[in-house]
């Protein structure tokens, strides 16, 4: 059996024609594998009806598949910086296949959940966004923005597309043989995909002047340990704040008395304007990096979350949902850009998981906790303004570490 090729005998490999293949390849498997996060979503009034369940217990499944997902994104990076991203891919499809499986033969709630949330989320889906996300940076330079900012796509696209397939199927076949289609629609797709990525990136550590990447150094008086530390906490505050209109937007239609259809219809444009977001935040980020696009994307995001407040009417809230999903696309894959711009790419997978993961917690956080204070308050207006808080905190961190960069520039 002959060796694979390697990019170190190909060094002109970086942003190249096989570099932007591979990142088709990224974006569909990543398109694919997202459907881990989206069909315990559709199935949700199947499986209330199914197992005889409340509302806050039918939901227990979307909650633990969240943070499954976020837990096993860290563990599939740092599989990926071990072995490259063909192995964690092959295993998270084969996992992803079994998940899909199981779920579809569960008797009870209990064994449900524990198929989403440890094969369908924590080894399956998770290996197709945070660890791919960190792969496609190893392979671009000067395009690095855009690369990364359409794989991280995938995860918006899986949710335009798979919703409607699965409502379809659902309605005529059945959630258990829908959820046997997917396990079986998953492993013929993605592991063929997967077999095209069995290429691993250089990550042996160049001068720059040969080609390598120039890392810059930590802000003044921080340590990388900070920066991580600091990421984290960014990523968690950002995606509390966003996860408010994302996550309660039909429930607050419904109670406007404009119905939940038309929720369902901001929440579509949302979510679509946020691809041609992350498409265009990545074009930016090539020009003024990933700090001044999470700094751009945090502001803008925040000013939307105002915009909710006072403007309540149907046609306004269509016009503030389009433009808070033009603010928001950007924001998750700048993380990923400024933890390449500091760190090795021997530490990318690990690194970058862990903050893109972060922001998964977020949201699972963020849509809990606005549902609580909807509780409490009878009203969303306290929860815009807890979000609108979290993004002020997201900010702050953003201009904290633009302000140390700035330090250490010579006068």
């Amino acid at each position: 059996m002959s060796e694979q090729p390697t990019a170190t005998s190909e060094p002109d490999l970086t942003d190249s024609g096989y570099a932007w293949w591979r990142l088709a390849v990224s974006l569909a498997i990543s398109t694919v594998g997202g459907v881990g996060l989206w069909s315990v979503v559709v199935t949700l009034p199947a499986i209330e009806a199914e197992f005889g369940l409340d509302r806050g217990s039918a939901s227990l499944p979307y909650t633990v598949t969240m943070i499954g997902f976020a837990f096993g994104g860290i563990i599939m990076g740092r599989l990926a910086d071990r072995s490259g991203i063909f192995i964690p891919l092959v295993f998270g499809n084969v996992m992803l296949g079994i998940g899909y499986i199981v779920a579809a033969q569960a008797e009870n709630m209990l064994t449900f959940a524990l198929a989403q949330s440890l094969l369908i989320g924590m080894l399956g889906s998770a290996a197709t966004f945070g660890p791919l996300v960190a792969d496609v940076s190893l392979w671009f330079e000067k395009r690095r923005g855009l690369a990364v900012a359409v794989v991280a796509s995938g995860n918006y696209l899986s949710g335009t597309i798979w919703p409607p397939i699965l409502t379809h199927a659902i309605e005529t076949i059945g959630w258990r043989q829908a959820h046997m289609g997917i396990g079986v629609i998953c492993v013929v797709t993605m592991l063929p995909l997967a077999f095209l990525l069995r290429r691993r990136a250089d990550t042996t550590e160049k001068p720059a002047s040969a080609g390598g990447t120039r890392l810059s150094p930590p802000p003044a008086n921080m340590s990388l340990r900070t920066i991580q530390i600091l990421l984290i906490v960014a990523g968690l505050a950002c995606c509390i704040a966003m996860s408010m209109p994302q996550v309660h937007i039909v429930a607050y239609c419904g109670d406007l008395g404009y119905g939940v259809a038309r929720g369902a219809e901001m929440l579509s444009i949302m979510l679509g304007l946020g691809v041609v977001s992350r498409i265009a935040s990545g074009f930016l980020a090539d020009k003024i990096g990933g700090l001044g696009t999470l700094i751009l994307g945090s502001m803008l995001q925040c000013m939307a979350l105002l915009l909710y407040i006072p403007f309540d009417g149907l046609i306004s809230l269509y016009v503030v949902s389009a433009l808070f999903g033009l603010a928001q696309g950007g924001i998750v894959p700048s993380y990923a850009m400024i933890v390449r711009q500091y760190f090795p790419a021997r530490e990318a997978g690990t690194r970058v998981s862990l903050v893109l993961m972060t922001t998964v917690v977020g949201m699972a956080i963020g849509g809990w906790m606005s549902g609580e204070i909807y509780d409490l308050t009878g009203s969303y207006q306290a929860a815009f303004m807890n979000g609108i808080a979290w993004n002020l905190l997201n900010m702050s961190i953003a201009f904290w570490l633009l302000i140390g960069t700035w330090r250490l520039k010579p006068a």
